[in-house]
């Protein structure tokens, strides 16, 4: 094996990301935080090392470890739950939805709102999570929307132009109408972005004068919901695992 492809030794909050405790910049707040040790003491320097292969870490007195391969799973997010692992209030999370126990670290990459639905990407890999929210990975997603009223297509290409925001332009992105439905004066559009800030389908349809009444998710890159129904979640096949890390393996050549 080459050098540059050895795991040992490797940045302490990388090895935390990598086992899924959190995501890269989590990992460092943690570390910060003074929760992590290593062989029983304390390191919250940022850009420690650690060896996976020797070396004992902690998070809040619990060992982790490096999974032999990272985990992968897809689910059909229901509406009514918010996209965390825990909520000190009690309201319903989709960490309720997927196999926690069975695979430690697993979180979710990115975030839908509590009344969207559709596909969310769970991973125990978070530089995987990290790259395939970059800006610059331009990582697509598709959502369907039902909005009020019937938008022309004179507002459709304000959004394909790159539309205002209150912080600042949107990219350009695809968006068409679907469907027209006279009879509630509603209707159907799918947009697609290739970046993901709080609230944009919401916002751009808003912004053309078209409120959002419901929001759906149906692929995220190269992934899709095929054979997962709602509040179902499955594990991606090899096919699609491969798509997914050669998009990171990309992300880390630039």
């Amino acid at each position: 094996m080459a050098s540059e492809e050895r795991i040992v030794p490797m940045r302490l909050q990388r090895f935390l990301a990598r086992a899924g405790v959190a995501s890269r910049r989590g990992s460092e707040k943690l570390m910060t935080a003074g929760r992590v040790r290593v062989n029983g003491v304390v390191v919250s320097e940022l850009g420690s090392k650690v060896d996976p292969l020797t070396d004992t870490v902690t998070v809040d007195g619990q060992e982790v470890r490096l999974a032999e391969r990272p985990t992968y799973l897809v689910l059909n997010k229901p509406a009514g739950y918010l996209t965390t692992m825990s909520d000190p209030h009690g309201r319903r999370c989709v960490a309720s939805l997927v196999p926690c126990n069975k695979y430690p670290g697993l979180f979710p990459v990115g975030r839908l709102d509590a009344d969207t639905t559709g596909l969310l990407l769970f991973t125990t890999n978070g530089d995987a999570a990290q790259q395939l929210l970059h800006p610059s990975r331009h990582v697509s997603k598709h959502y369907v929307a039902t909005v009020e009223g019937v938008p022309t297509q004179h507002e459709l290409d304000r959004i394909r132009g790159g539309i205002m925001l209150d912080d600042g332009p949107a990219q350009p992105a695809e968006v068409e109408l679907v469907q027209a439905k006279a009879q509630n004066n509603t209707s159907v559009v799918g947009i697609t972005l290739k970046e993901g800030r709080k609230h944009q389908v919401k916002r751009m349809l808003a912004a053309i004068g078209h409120n959002v009444v419901k929001l759906h998710r149906d692929t995220f890159g190269p992934l899709g919901l095929k054979g997962c129904k709602e509040g179902a979640w499955r594990m991606l096949d090899e096919r699609e695992v491969a798509s997914i890390e050669a998009i990171v393996a990309l992300g880390k050549q630039r």
